[in-house]
């Protein structure tokens, strides 16, 4: 929706993302609104789940939606403020004077009042309004959204560390094997106690990361928990970190975002419904004409009230206009002039960010496939290794601590390579996020019914 007067304030949009990753036209690839909700292409039917779940009970976009409840009441006090007023009143009263004695009097009459909107000050009064409505209907799409990738990048995380502590745990397994069997070869003296204290460390290495990785599971399932509309508790997992299905990014232009992130389009709103501010100030100049009237029955003894010489009516025309106001009026102009400035600014810079968003995203992806494809040759060369470091080992050509060094390189290159998948897929999550995503809305689109009542 527009105010009168209004003009979309021009911003630079590049032709084309900085980074490689999203097609440049829907022919090379699905559109965003040509794909099923993004969270389902991980192909995890518990973390669909999950979503569903958060949007129906998560906290924030619960208030978010009666915020949504709130403005459109809005809406309808400003478009009432431009229709007539109807109202009644019944008065029963005695009075005693000197001189006069005790007299009673009795009324009851309807009134209407109207107030003429001679200069759109009313009408730009519900403009505003009608703005801040639609502004809080993308605030409650943005935050729909931030939900949305909040659930999935938390899940994500939560696989991340299931194979962290899958990795520590066989490790720990492995190493407590080469505890047993070094401390046989020490009782029968084939081993120095130097190499014993030597793999005894190392177990012990590995066993310490456990701890650490289950407090940070537990906490993740709460926080996830929490995010979902739940009481803190274990979280169901749907497959594994290595079973998830690396979503396709869409095809979009640059120009795409500015219809579709739901910060931007809240900031245009909110801009909109400045300009109507400003409109509403400038007819503060202008005079005011109201119309009132009024009628019914007046009298002194309340059985005559309905009968005989008892109606009365009046109707009044008023016109009030400034004279002076000690700049109180110049200053709401400049008041709203202001404002508006900061609204454009505030626009301008929700685009800019908009754009950064979507090329730190791409750039993350981009970094993280090198990193997870570097990885997986580490891990592939450092398992060979490993099994050649004990042939080694064992044919005399080499002594433990070759061994240790190769199999501590290899545990961390493991933790590494879980730790750049979950990133990698982090990555994606944050592409929709700044992409727009369609953040569930068709999933809620009923728990907010709201429409925009008529101009």
């Amino acid at each position: 929706m527009s105010t009168p007067g209004y003009v979309r304030p021009t911003v630079e949009v590049p032709a084309a993302y900085r980074l490689p990753g999203i097609a440049s036209a829907p022919a090379n690839g699905p559109s965003l609104d040509a794909l099923a909700p993004w969270w389902q292409g991980f192909g995890d039917a518990q973390l669909d789940a999950l979503v569903d779940e958060a949007l129906r009970a998560n906290h924030d976009l619960g208030i978010a939606v009666a915020r949504v409840d709130e403005f459109a009441a809005r809406v309808t006090a400003a478009r009432s403020a431009a229709l007539p007023q109807l109202g009644y009143g019944v008065s029963s009263g005695r009075q005693r004077a000197p001189g006069i004695g005790a007299s009673g009097t009795h009324a009851v009459g309807l009134f209407a009042s109207w107030e003429l909107d001679l200069w759109g000050r009313l009408r730009s009064e519900q403009d505003a309004a009608r703005a801040e409505l639609m502004a809080s209907e993308q605030a409650r799409r943005g935050v729909a959204l931030s939900v949305v990738a909040s659930v999935v990048a938390g899940y994500i995380t939560l696989l991340d560390l299931d194979r962290r502590l899958e990795i520590a745990n066989a490790t720990v397994a492995g190493r407590r094997e080469s505890v047993a069997l070094f401390q046989l070869r020490l009782d029968g003296g084939a081993l120095s106690e130097f190499e014993m204290l030597q793999v005894s460390a190392e177990y012990e290495s590995a066993v310490a990361a456990v701890p650490e990785l289950q407090q940070a599971l537990a906490e993740q399932e709460n926080a996830l928990s929490v995010l979902v509309g739940r009481t803190p508790g274990p979280i169901a997992r749907g497959g594994t970190l290595q079973t998830l299905r690396p979503p396709v990014p869409p095809a979009g232009l640059p120009s795409d975002l500015l219809a579709r992130r739901p910060d931007i389009l809240q900031s245009e709103q909110q801009l909109v419904a400045a300009h109507a501010r400003i409109q509403v100030a400038r007819a503060l100049y202008f005079p005011s004409l109201s119309l009132t009237g009024q009628g019914g029955r007046a009298s002194a003894s309340l059985d005559d009230l309905f009968s005989g010489p008892s109606r009365t009516w009046s109707f009044v025309g008023q016109l009030l206009g400034p004279i002076f106001a000690g700049g109180a009026i110049d200053a709401a102009n400049t008041q709203a002039q202001a404002r508006n400035a900061q609204a454009v600014l505030d626009y301008q810079r929700t685009i800019q960010n908009a754009f950064r968003d979507v090329d730190d995203a791409l750039a993350a992806i981009q970094s993280k496939t090198d990193l997870v494809a570097s990885l997986e040759r580490r891990v592939d060369a450092l398992r060979r290794a490993v099994a050649l470091a004990g042939e080694r080992y064992d044919n005399g050509y080499a002594d433990y601590l070759e061994v240790l060094d190769t199999e501590r390189g290899l545990f961390s290159a493991e933790l590494a390579l879980s730790s750049a998948r979950g990133d990698r897929y982090r990555a994606s999550v944050a592409l929709y996020q700044a992409l727009g995503g369609d953040g569930g809305n068709r999933e809620m689109a009923s728990r907010s019914s709201v429409s925009v009542p008529p101009r």
